[in-house]
């Protein structure tokens, strides 16, 4: 039973059956449908609302509980200064350009890669090396995701050059996207109309506090820097010791400029967000062992940059090692966030962890890496890791003089041995008056080698300094006197360095539902979806075979049961035939179910189903609902309960 084959690629993924499954089953939806919908807003289903609230539960365990984070929930309104000291009123933009005849607004790298990606496929399919697949929803649509490919053979020097423009895209600024556009005569799609030169458009959603609209006000567009603000009082709560981490799950908002691709381009989502503050002298993390072996697609800047986007194979610890991952904590984080996806149940073949070039690094990062995960749009930035270095907290506390630092007390105290500068304050002061803060700003900038000159030169009998307007002091012993003083430094201060992943839920979300449909072999109408029991909105499906009163007990038990067992299980007692109950809920992505019949009643039997394989067990009821909850909570696989239960060949005999 346990070596039951399933073909999860008889059938090339259909994106159309896949997006009407999500549809009928309401996974996710357009918001304000029925007034017309607005574009880039979504609702959750039932099914979508439960999936995403276990990758979040997995998310908390993964991070949170396993590495001691510390949790917040910071406001989603957030004052305007706060976003001007942080960059965001200036920096927080995408380039988009202008349908010169229609006036549509389209991000300016999203229309240069759809069009040359389009002439890249009319390309193949001119050499016969790949057709254009129909595409049954083009009438359908309104609007195209993608510029339509169309068959025409390019010379292989241009072939060339769209690649390599297509390999290093995130990396042009808004003035060379406009010349690639002008270049290669790239239009808009939908219209063939020239496109005007890109224009920065900030993504922030403007709003104001208070009623007279006195304090101008931001959606925040990530959760980062309410992390930030509540620094002193975090440090505070974890001793005043670091490394330690903040951690905070919740919505954000960007006003994006032409959202079209479902899930993966929204304006409203929700962000799981971690900022690990480190010590900028060790980024060494204390758990690194316990992930050096793991082995991660690594496509490094100066890959990209030389136009290919072939990734290299490496174990996290030798990226480190050999500096194409800046430093331990990142490269830990790495390593974590593809375990955790791969929990979840993404593809590892279409995972890869890109970094980021020189010209697309936050203004902030001195290393990032984006994990991407391929699906039907292409390679989608999931989650974002970047070394942020000390930037927020040092612009936070230049704003607000607050500091945002930690002291930490030295087991050496540092002995230290320099000349210092004393003026005479009586005789100084009468001596210069309101030129004294002049004389005391120059002495008081002078390096060891200077004061070391000036107290040679006073011991002489006198000396002199010019200001930077050219103006002479003479200076005498009884106004100042240099002497060698010794200094105890017993406390270090610093501001922390802050390594911080970031995690598009709704993204991950979008790609963990593509990589679990298939359909099955023998029938491409019946669609399953291979989620993990981790993650599945429902764990266990059961089925009574009658509605007849005598079931009433049984099902009652069974559900108490589970539910004591902390197991979500639902009851389908619809009256439709038990295969076409099963096969709905394969669509939902149900890994488990019990079906109750009539031996149920008179011998206590239950049969389990098992969603990918269709193989089913069978036991006393008791004993199934012990193999089922194992098998939900991961300390058992479908192998194992193969040898724990007989297999059921459909039949049972009712005494």
């Amino acid at each position: 039973m346990a070596d039951i084959q399933v073909n999860k690629t008889a059938h090339p993924f259909d994106k159309s059956r896949f997006e009407a499954l999500l549809n009928r089953r309401f996974f996710y939806a357009p918001a304000f449908e029925i007034y017309g919908g607005v574009a880039g807003l979504y609702d959750y289903g039932p099914p979508g609302s439960s999936l995403q609230s276990n990758i979040i539960a997995e998310w908390r365990k993964h991070f949170i509980v396993e590495e001691h984070m510390l949790e917040v929930d910071t406001t989603i309104m957030t004052p305007a200064p706060v976003f001007e000291t942080s960059g965001h009123v200036a920096r927080f933009a995408d380039w988009m350009v202008k349908d010169l005849k229609t006036g549509e607004v389209i991000r300016a790298d999203h229309l240069v890669k759809n069009v040359l990606e389009a002439r890249l496929a009319g390309d193949k399919e001119a050499r016969g090396l790949a057709a254009a697949p129909p595409k049954e929803d083009d009438k359908k649509k309104k609007k195209k995701d993608k510029a339509k490919p169309t068959a025409v053979k390019l010379p292989d020097e241009l072939v060339v050059e769209y690649e390599t423009i297509l390999a290093q895209l995130d990396n042009y600024s808004g003035p060379e996207l406009g010349e690639l556009c002008r270049k290669y005569d790239i239009r808009n799609p939908d219209t063939d109309n020239e496109v005007s030169e890109p224009q920065q458009f900030n993504l922030m959603f403007a709003s104001s506090i208070g009623p007279t609209g006195q304090h101008p006000g931001f959606l925040r567009p990530e959760t980062a820097q309410g992390h930030f603000l509540n620094f002193s009082r975090l440090l505070e709560f974890n001793n005043g010791r670091i490394p330690f981490a903040s951690a905070q799950i919740g919505r954000s908002f960007r006003n994006e400029i032409s959202p079209r691709a479902g899930l993966l381009r929204v304006r409203e989502f929700t962000m799981a967000e971690i900022e690990h503050y480190v010590d900028p002298e060790d980024k060494r993390h204390e758990r690194f062992s316990e992930v050096r072996d793991v082995e991660l697609d690594l496509l490094d800047r100066h890959t990209q940059s030389a136009g290919s986007t072939k990734v290299t194979r490496m174990k996290i610890g030798d990226a480190v090692d050999k500096g194409v991952v800046a430093n331990e904590t990142l490269g830990y984080f790495l390593a974590r966030i593809h375990q955790f996806l791969i929990k979840i149940g993404i593809d590892p073949t279409r995972l890869r962890f890109r970094q980021h070039m020189a010209n697309e690094m936050a203004h902030y990062a001195t290393d990032c890496w984006d994990a991407e995960i391929q699906n039907s749009y292409g390679w989608t930035e999931c989650v974002g890791c970047a070394d942020r270095a000390a930037y927020d907290l040092s612009v936070h506390s230049a704003k607000t003089g607050h500091p945002l630092v930690v002291r930490q007390a030295l087991k050496e105290p540092i002995i230290t041995e320099k000349l210092v500068a004393e003026f005479n304050k009586k005789t100084f002061g009468k001596t210069f008056g309101k030129d004294s803060a002049v004389i005391q700003n120059i002495v008081g900038g002078m390096d060891e080698a200077l004061l070391a000159k000036l107290q040679g030169e006073l011991a002489q009998g006198s000396t002199s300094i010019t200001s930077s307007d050219g103006r002479e002091f003479k200076l005498t012993p009884d106004l100042l006197t240099i002497e060698k003083k010794t200094f105890k430094q017993s406390i270090r201060e610093f501001t922390p360095n802050v390594i911080e992943p970031s995690f598009g839920l709704g993204r991950i979300l979008y790609a963990l539902l593509e990589h679990s449909f298939w359909s099955r072999e023998q029938d491409v109408e019946r669609g399953v979806l291979s989620l993990p029991a981790v993650v599945a909105p429902t764990k266990v499906l059961i089925v009574p075979l009658s509605a007849k009163p005598e079931f009433d007990p049984l099902v009652k038990e069974v559900s108490a049961k589970l539910r004591k067992a902390g197991i979500f299980s639902r009851v389908d007692d619809s009256n439709t035939s038990i295969g076409k109950r099963y096969a709905r809920n394969d669509e939902l992505g149900t890994p488990y179910g019990l079906t109750l019949d009539f031996a149920s009643v008179a011998k206590r039997t239950m049969t389990l189903r098992e969603r990918d394989t269709t193989g089913q067990l069978i036991g006393d009821i008791d004993e199934v609902i012990g193999v089922v909850t194992e098998l939900v909570n991961g300390t058992t696989d479908w192998a194992e309960a193969c040898r724990r239960l007989p297999s059921y060949d459909g039949v049972q005999a009712v005494e």
